[in-house]
């Protein structure tokens, strides 16, 4: 079993760099596939603070 899953990892994460052209399709439309689904899950996801804000606060107080 753990043969297995490894395998698929090394085939969704890496599979597209060495595997003969149907094979390197295949694990490269996965990895997208499954990038989808997990970006579909949170689709309204933001983060809550605003990592520019105190650049942007420091910048307009050095403006003034």
């Amino acid at each position: 079993m753990t043969l297995v899953f490894l395998l698929m990892l090394i085939f969704v994460g890496f599979g597209d760099s060495f595997l003969p052209k149907p094979l390197s399709t295949a694990s490269y439309q996965t990895r997208t596939t499954i990038n989808n689904i997990v970006i579909g899950m949170f689709p309204s996801w933001r983060p809550k603070t605003d990592p520019n804000k105190r650049t942007q606060e420091a910048i307009k107080e050095m403006n003034k």
